[in-house]
């Protein structure tokens, strides 16, 4: 009897056991499988946010199946203290396991609210903006210039809170008084600068900033790439390109960037300013003739004058024309703004042309020419392009 009461405790104990172990293997199982999420969702886990209630939220939006299996995977693989608050993109059909993985790895959010300060040449303007987590696509919220506009509510709200993300964004063709300026007159960052840094010295590029950052260290690191920008692009130059130095590189990439935004017409530009350097005719450039008279600070708000073409302009602010290419052979004293990566690749990698001349041509871009009396017919069809514009205008 004993025996048989034995036999069947011991039947018992091996059949709870299978069980047991079945359903750990079925509970792991749910827990590395895709999860039932049929559209990405953004996840925002609050400071002091709690792994249970974190689950709850997530079976809520429905990422997970269950909280319980969730909160059980979580605490096995040692994860139930490393919860971290910020917003987290949620990718449809994620496992619970890479759940819980995108929500303690730590590191900068990756959804939710970005402002975004864009530094362009005429104004600083302030975006606020959230990521559609469903198309992947950022819907703005608000957008504004702080120096003339009043401060929208979604920006007041955003900034305060702790997982939005910022970024400073530098337009190519600013000048370096303008991104100092810019950016000592951010609420986000500290320590105002009074230095302006070298011109053509920094990477017009997209920043990630977080409130506090020192002036100064968001100019560094932009010094830090520029000048790894132009090492790479030196390095990468093309044969026969008329520059002795990295330096006079930037100045050339400087006067390309002021000249076109047009991808297409880089190089272009490049080929007309190295021939006409190749066969010594000054480059007459009207960027330089802007920059001789403002130094990069401000923008020049006025048509320029045969006063400033001939140099008296210049000559009677700084005491010499060393930037009017109309007046000078050869480059500038220097670079006339910071130009971007793709600038500097066409200083040092010009078209293989002949061209000496260029013009607008009336639809935003422009019209080159290896010869003046092809130039001059390409400035004649642009004339009769403004001539045409009142008309149009008035009907």
């Amino acid at each position: 009897m004993w025996k048989h009461i034995a036999a069947n405790a011991l039947t018992l104990l091996i059949v709870v056991q299978f069980l047991g172990a079945g359903a750990i293997l079925w509970g792991v199982g749910r827990y590395s499988a895709p999860g039932p999420l049929t559209a990405a969702i953004c996840l925002r886990v609050e400071p002091g946010a709690s792994m249970r209630g974190v689950s709850v939220d997530l079976a809520g939006q429905g990422a997970i199946a269950s909280p319980a299996i969730f909160r059980l995977g979580v605490d096995y693989a040692g994860l139930s203290g490393a919860l971290k608050q910020g917003s987290f993109l949620i990718p449809e059909g994620t496992s619970m396991a890479d759940v819980a993985d995108i929500i303690t790895r730590g590191g900068q959010s990756t959804c939710g609210t970005e402002i975004v300060y864009r530094v362009g040449i005429a104004r600083v303007l302030t975006e606020v903006r959230e990521l559609d987590p469903a198309t992947d696509r950022f819907v703005e919220l608000a957008q504004f210039n702080a120096a003339i506009d009043p401060v929208p509510p979604e920006y007041t709200d955003r900034r305060a809170r702790p997982d939005t993300r910022f970024r400073i964004a530098v337009a190519e063709g600013v000048t370096s008084w303008q991104v100092m300026t810019a950016l000592n007159g951010l609420d986000l960052l500290d320590g105002d600068v009074a230095l302006v840094p070298p011109e053509g010295t920094l990477a017009p590029d997209s920043y990630e900033v977080t409130p506090g950052t020192a002036v100064a260290d968001v100019l560094a690191r932009m010094e830090s790439a520029q000048a790894q920008i132009l090492a790479e692009a030196w390095a990468e130059r093309g044969e026969n390109v008329p520059v002795a130095t990295p330096e006079e590189a930037m100045v050339l990439a400087s006067i390309i960037e002021k000249e076109t935004a047009i991808a297409e017409e880089r190089a272009l530009v490049s080929s007309v300013l190295v021939n006409r350097i190749r066969q010594g005719m000054r480059l007459q450039f009207d960027p330089t003739i802007i920059y001789g008279i403002t130094r990069g600070i401000g923008i020049l708000d006025r048509p320029i004058s045969n006063a400033d073409i001939d140099g008296r302009t210049e000559a009677r602010l700084h005491g010499d024309i060393e930037y009017n290419t109309y007046q000078i052979d050869g480059l500038p004293a220097g670079p006339i703004a910071n130009p971007g990566r793709a600038a500097i690749a066409a200083a040092l990698n010009p078209a293989e042309t002949d061209l000496l001349f260029f013009v607008a041509d009336g639809t935003g871009g422009h019209a080159f020419a290896a010869t003046l009396e092809e130039h001059n017919a390409n400035v004649a069809r642009l004339r009769e392009l403004e001539a045409q514009a009142p008309e149009a205008d008035g009907g």
